[in-house]
């Protein structure tokens, strides 16, 4: 089961959602997105929360508005966490998480840890997290399945992307090689390396004196 939550509409839109379990926790980090970015109360046990953004996009562009949504719902979501003020929630894209096999369920690493950000959460806000949970919806997605078709679709736009570049490359090698024909036609064109027809006929023996020539 995933849990989803629609942030908050001056923000974006932005979905965010987090595992039911620990179990749950493990196919999210198996099957994440590249956009997604994850959230978790430092030094606590958390929920995983995600803010999956839009393609393209990196932490940089995480608004002041979505990361406050994300953090006040890990908090929420934090039995320690939420009893406590003063908390610092740390996140990092999904693509930096580390999972080694010596790792209990649901626990994590991080490849690089320079880019771990980390936000400080004073309180909890009841308002934040209440409006957060109208927008709560319950699914049981085929996390694998979602993860191969956006592999499929990466696929096929890199092939495109591919022949496309290579269908330009063939474009430009025989625009150069007509604008070389082109240079090379105009040097033969040009006036003092050229013979007149008058030229030719006065430098030229006719049939009748080539043959007498011979003979």
């Amino acid at each position: 089961m995933v849990f989803y939550y629609k942030a908050r509409p001056e923000a974006g839109d932005y979905t965010i959602f987090m595992g039911l379990d620990k179990h749950e926790n493990e196919e999210l980090i198996k099957y994440g997105f590249p956009e997604d970015i994850w959230f978790h109360v430092d030094k606590m046990s958390s929920a995983h929360v995600y803010a999956r953004l839009n393609k393209g996009q990196t932490m940089d562009d995480i608004s002041e508005g979505l990361l406050e949504d994300c953090a006040q719902l890990v908090k929420a979501n934090s039995i320690q966490g939420n009893k406590v003020n003063n908390i610092d929630v740390v996140y990092t894209p999904w693509y930096n998480l580390k999972k080694t096999i010596s790792m209990d369920v649901g626990q994590v690493g991080f490849h690089n840890p320079k880019i771990v950000r980390t936000v400080r959460v004073e309180k909890r806000i009841k308002e934040i997290v209440n409006r957060l949970n109208k927008t709560k919806v319950e699914r049981k997605p085929d996390l694998r399945a979602e993860r191969e078709a956006v592999n499929t679709a990466e696929r096929s736009e890199r092939k495109s992307q591919l022949r496309d570049k290579k269908r330009r490359e063939e474009m430009e090698r025989l625009e150069k090689e007509r604008q070389a024909e082109m240079r090379s036609y105009k040097s033969l064109m040009v006036s003092d390396k050229m013979t007149s027809n008058k030229e030719i006929a006065a430098t030229s023996k006719s049939l009748q004196e080539l043959e007498e020539d011979f003979m």
